[in-house]
């Protein structure tokens, strides 16, 4: 069993801190308890990534992380909620060229109609960028970071790509992710 004790001491701190910054009087939307991570689960028809699931149950139900900030995975104080999310691009772009591939949970907004989104199916939880902005559905999917951890280090570290967009880089070094167009057959 993998353990993430360390990553969760340090995302809780820098998630913690964010919200002092922002002076969110409530601070962290509070963690989900197993029962409501199983409900969440059971709408989408597949189980989250483990690190996925132990962030929401043991640090906040979304509302920290970089820019927009996560989703809240259901029944959270984000306008958005990540199950509803799912099931709304699985609904309806169903049958399109724009299906959205099963299993792949976005749990971010980039504003624009992006996504940072993980991948539940991969053991690494490889974090992907939905970008749909230049119309072309055969180019709307990137890989963000090989994985969670990963993805959550550069949140933690302020070196994700998101920061360098920001200072004016230019950011052409995602690989495209190959397996949009099968997993959203399934």
């Amino acid at each position: 069993m993998t353990t993430y004790s360390q990553l969760l001491a340090r995302l809780t701190q820098r998630a913690s801190e964010d919200a002092a910054a922002l002076q969110l009087p409530a601070g962290l939307p509070a963690p989900l308890s197993p029962a409501r991570i199983a409900a969440a689960e059971q709408r989408l028809g597949f189980p989250l990534h483990p690190l996925l699931a132990v962030i929401y149950r043991d640090v906040a139900n979304g509302g920290f992380g970089p820019d927009y900030q996560l989703l809240s995975l259901i029944d959270g104080p984000t306008p958005e909620q990540a199950v509803d999310c799912y099931t709304e691009a699985r609904t309806n772009h169903a049958d399109t060229e724009w299906a959205w591939p099963e299993g792949v949970l976005p749990i971010l907004t980039w504003g624009c109609g992006m996504y940072a989104c993980v991948d539940c199916r991969s053991d690494e939880g490889t974090v992907l960028l939905f970008e749909p902005n230049p119309g072309d559905p055969d180019l709307a999917w990137w890989t963000d970071s090989p994985s969670l951890t990963e993805w959550l280090d550069h949140y933690i570290n302020n070196t994700g790509w998101w920061i360098k967009a920001e200072a004016g880089e230019d950011l052409d070094d995602m690989p495209p992710w190959p397996y949009a167009k099968d997993r959203a057959a399934m």
